[in-house]
């Protein structure tokens, strides 16, 4: 039950599974409908052989005949391009922008027993760790880099946001189903906040340990440790 990543990730994971469907099942009822669809099959076919060409004939390779087929890839790469890049990608800075608690090389090895360094290594490990630190220049460097790939910008979209949510689409069936998914992000937040407050949850709120926010759907502009966009935004 501690672990973060799971546990919200599985949340996420269900309320776009349950969209998906819902959106999936309203414009293919059979699976005839799938396997006849020839730029469906033309596009899956496509990602395999073009985009994946190294690997086109790999045996793991899911099929695309049904509607639970379609569903599951589809949710995958929802899943993707945003849960899985916001928690990859939006943790760097808080995280890793401190350079000394995630430093992205270091210069020297730590002696062993023959190397002439070992005796000033045991003698104050900490200093020699820090002389194997990237140089300033290297570390501002990577500190720049990080922060500009961990801000979200004023203008994201969130998952389960859409500008003029309510007109993108002429199907009120689907537009009705998209609020549900929206009020389905919105009570995930709610857990997901209720989860870092809970004394009991060590991975979440032990000494030293930010709130797992890397889940949690809605965040403000720039580096906040949090949010899940709609899609791959760096």
């Amino acid at each position: 039950e501690d672990y973060p990543y799971a546990n919200d990730g599985l949340l996420l994971w269900s309320a776009i599974q349950t969209w998906v469907r819902t959106y999936v099942e309203r414009y293919y009822p059979n699976a005839n409908l799938i396997r006849t669809d020839t730029e469906l099959q033309a596009w899956y076919s496509e990602s395999i052989n073009v985009g994946h060409a190294d690997h086109r004939d790999a045996e793991w390779w899911p099929e695309l005949s049904t509607v639970d087929d379609l569903v599951s890839i589809l949710t995958t790469i929802v899943w993707l391009a945003s849960a899985q890049h916001a928690a990859l990608n939006f943790g760097q800075y808080p995280y890793g922008g401190y350079v000394p608690n995630r430093p992205p090389l270091m210069r020297r090895l730590i002696p062993d027993e023959s190397d002439p360094a070992f005796a000033s290594f045991l003698e104050d490990p900490q200093k020699y760790f820090f002389s194997s630190m990237p140089s300033l220049l290297q570390t501002t460097k990577f500190m720049a880099v990080v922060d500009t790939l961990s801000t979200h910008s004023p203008d994201e979209e969130y998952i389960g946001e859409r500008q003029q949510p309510s007109i993108w689409t002429g199907d009120a069936e689907i537009v009705d189903a998209f609020y549900g998914f929206s009020a389905e992000i919105g009570r995930i937040e709610k857990e997901i906040e209720k989860r870092n407050r809970d004394p009991s949850r060590r991975n979440r709120c032990g000494a030293g340990v930010l709130p797992y926010e890397l889940m949690a759907p809605s965040s403000e502009p720039g580096v906040t440790c949090r949010g899940v966009p709609n899609s791959v935004s760096i």
